[in-house]
């Protein structure tokens, strides 16, 4: 290896160096990052939460409409044995 391209090869290792980045740099990078999380996870967190309660509440809506509509059938099945009772059995 010539001096020459030693000489090169010192001048681009030095440019490298000069071109790095240094650590302030990646500090303020890191900070940047945990500033947006700071920002987004709360959001994210909240937005989860409140997919979570309405997955619940609609499944807990369904189970009242079934509930509901079971009441309306024992109900009217009710009446039916009431009225069988009361007047089909007075006639015979």
């Amino acid at each position: 290896m010539s001096t020459q391209e030693r000489a090169e090869l010192l001048e681009s290792i030095e440019e490298i160096e000069r071109n790095s980045l240094d650590v302030g740099y990646f500090i303020y990078v890191v900070l940047l990052m945990l500033l947006a999380l700071l920002l987004f996870v709360p959001k994210i967190y909240l937005a989860n939460q409140i997919y979570y309660k309405s997955r619940t509440i609609n499944k807990l809506l369904d189970d009242y409409e079934i509930l509901k509509e079971e009441n309306r059938l024992l109900t009217q099945k009710l009446e039916y044995e009431r009225y069988k009772n009361q007047v089909l059995d007075t006639i015979f």
